[in-house]
């Protein structure tokens, strides 16, 4: 017989397709300055075991997997509460169809290049898990912003952390270029470190050895806030691309 707390897991993941990306709001929000939502992560845990996102206030960076949820920020981690909210996060429940032992040392644009090679179709979702040693490891948190100014003008404060020779976790999602602007279209990857101390948005890495893990998923969930915030926003990004090169890149 299932436990207690079995028979709860299962009965969330009934409420969400296993096979899709849950979305809530989008990128381009966030680019505006939305970034409050009444979204907590009680609610939020039911649509994955896996992803990445923000909170509220851009507090830091999100990064689960093996139901596990952490807050990335200020050079450290520590497990989110039930209570914490995001504007915007990427969720999955996330089951293997790819394993993949990886000899490097490879580089980010390496890496990316044999993910690629490993998945069917650039035009499906994909979350994507890293288990390694990493050589290097350079990863940014957002700062609490008090006033909602634009993302382009948050990230300009934001801290960096590098790692090296460290054992950790990348975790994430590749997303089709056709949905740029709702999330982040190619490769977007958080991570942090095997004693849980410490991670973040990545932007640079070389991987030495480790095991990758790609879960395909055909179906998005987009859920999109009602608040005022996010009705009166600015959505047409004339600069799209350069924004999140600016933010992302």
């Amino acid at each position: 017989m299932r436990t207690a707390a079995e028979n709860q897991n299962a009965e969330q993941i009934s409420t969400s397709r296993t096979d899709e990306v849950y979305q809530l709001s989008t990128m381009t929000s966030l680019l505006d300055g939305v970034y409050e939502s009444d979204k907590t992560f009680a609610e939020l845990k039911k649509f994955g075991d896996f992803g990445i996102g923000t909170f509220n206030h851009l507090d830091g960076e999100l990064i689960a997997f093996d139901n596990a949820f952490y807050q990335l920020k200020d050079g450290t981690a520590k497990r989110v509460q039930p209570e914490d909210k995001s504007p915007f996060c990427s969720l999955a429940h996330f089951s293997e169809d790819i394993t993949y032992t990886a000899e490097g040392p490879l580089a980010k644009p390496e890496l990316e290049d044999l993910i690629k090679d490993l998945v069917r179709s650039e035009n499906l979702f994909y979350a994507i898990r890293v288990d390694g040693v990493f050589k290097k490891m350079n990863t940014r948190t957002v700062s609490y912003q008090e006033k909602p100014v634009p993302m382009t003008e948050a990230v300009k404060s934001q801290p960096v952390y590098s790692f090296e020779n460290t054992k950790g976790t990348l975790a994430g999602f590749w997303t089709p270029m056709f949905a740029q602007g709702i999330a982040v279209a190619g490769f977007h990857l958080h991570f942090i470190d095997d004693k849980r101390t410490g991670g973040g948005h990545v932007f640079d890495y070389v991987l030495d050895y480790g095991t990758i893990r790609i879960s395909k998923k055909a179906h998005m969930h987009l859920e999109l806030p009602e608040t005022d915030a996010f009705l009166n926003a600015n959505l047409s990004r004339a600069n799209l691309a350069e924004e999140l090169e600016k933010t992302e890149g």
